[in-house]
């Protein structure tokens, strides 16, 4: 069996960026206004708050391309 690995469309890689920058935007949100987020870890819903959620938000920030309009 062959296995090739392709690069992303140019397409895929905007929706990409954009999913990205959604999830970035609302972290940041929910821990600015006190709130918590529910992640998966270890295939199991994990609540994340305060300076986790900071630390979360902040690494989705600096790894969201386009992060300029935040």
């Amino acid at each position: 069996m062959n296995i090739t690995h392709n690069s992303p469309s140019l397409e895929s890689q905007e929706m990409l960026n954009s999913l990205q920058q959604a999830v970035a935007k609302a972290l940041d949100k929910k821990w600015r206004l006190g709130q918590y987020a529910v992640i998966a870890v270890d295939n199991k819903p994990t609540i994340i708050e305060g300076e986790a959620l900071k630390a979360m938000a902040e690494h989705a920030l600096k790894v969201s391309p386009h992060n300029s309009s935040i």
